[in-house]
């Protein structure tokens, strides 16, 4: 399989939980991986990737490893990805290729140039837009990408080939494949994926930091739920999402205090005619809205 269309011989991945864990299923299931092997920094983590069949074997030397790979993803949080490409430029084999699953592009695209170097045309960025509250390998699961879209951002140095490659991998896992530039990518994604997690964080936060937290919970039902479902995420990933994409989160967080500010001078002139019409066209464009 190495180097054809049909699948990969050897699959490196870097982060075996949710992304990375399910990437790996989702290629065993499809039939186009021979041997899959892991990396990561916890050994805990690495052993339940064993254990659930995500990995054959758990990664000891990067250099070995990498050298004959057909391909490498590097699914850690994207705060990580330029120590790790750093790591294993050197050792890049002639026919592999790299793809991550970061939910920032910009950052990850300039750490590829500063740190793959001559190696950065086997980088095909991509980004999979099918992540949950849940973490770690426990989390994987063969089905995450099914009907799922994957962003791929190419660099003008990827070959036709080799997007191509890359993109029948994330399709053998189920995903629809889109192509967008790294800037389109991110500021997409401020406005309809980044701003909503900080808006989710942010309630909580505020409800956590008052003296009545406890009574104020107690009375919180599914209005409160869905709008803080994901606020279970990880801290650690949305911190380095939110700084790796601070420019365009900036502007979208500036544009929601507007839209407050016209909703709280409403309400300071008991405006009813001003809230209908925030409301109704809220309503028909969510009501209108089919996720993908």
């Amino acid at each position: 399989m190495r180097g054809t269309e049909s699948g990969f011989k050897k699959v490196v991945i870097f982060g075996t939980g949710l992304i990375g864990g399910s990437f790996a299923l989702a290629l065993r299931r499809a039939g186009v991986v021979g041997e899959v092997v892991g990396f990561g920094r916890s050994a805990k983590t690495l052993e339940q990737a064993r254990g659930l069949g995500i990995i054959d074997r758990i990664g000891q030397d990067v250099a070995i490893e990498v050298a004959n790979a057909d391909l490498i993803l590097l699914a850690t949080p994207v705060g990580q990805m330029g120590e790790l490409m750093s790591r294993i430029a050197p050792h890049i084999g002639l026919h592999a290729l790299v793809t991550d699953g970061g939910s920032t592009k910009g950052d990850v695209v300039a750490a590829a140039y500063a740190n793959l170097k001559d190696k950065v045309s086997r980088f095909i960025p991509a980004h999979p837009i099918a992540g949950a509250e849940q973490s770690g390998a426990l989390a994987a699961r063969a089905d995450l990408y099914v009907g799922k879209k994957v962003v791929i951002t190419p660099l003008p140095e990827n070959s036709k080939d080799d997007i191509l490659r890359v993109r029948k991998a994330w399709e053998a896992c189920g995903a629809t494949v889109s192509e967008l530039t790294a800037r389109q990518h991110d500021e997409v994604f401020a406005a309809v994926s980044h701003l909503p997690h900080l808006l989710s964080f942010a309630l909580v936060h505020d409800i956590a930091e008052r003296e009545n937290r406890d009574l104020l919970l107690s009375f919180a039902a599914s209005g409160f739920r869905d709008f803080t479902r994901i606020a279970a995420s990880s801290p650690e990933m949305w911190r380095d999402i939110s700084l790796a994409n601070r420019e365009a989160l900036l502007h979208e967080v500036k544009r929601y205090a507007d839209e407050l500010y016209v909703i709280y001078q409403a309400l300071e002139n008991n405006d009813a005619e001003k809230l209908e019409e925030i409301f109704s066209l809220a309503r028909e464009v969510r009501g209108s809205w089919t996720p993908q």
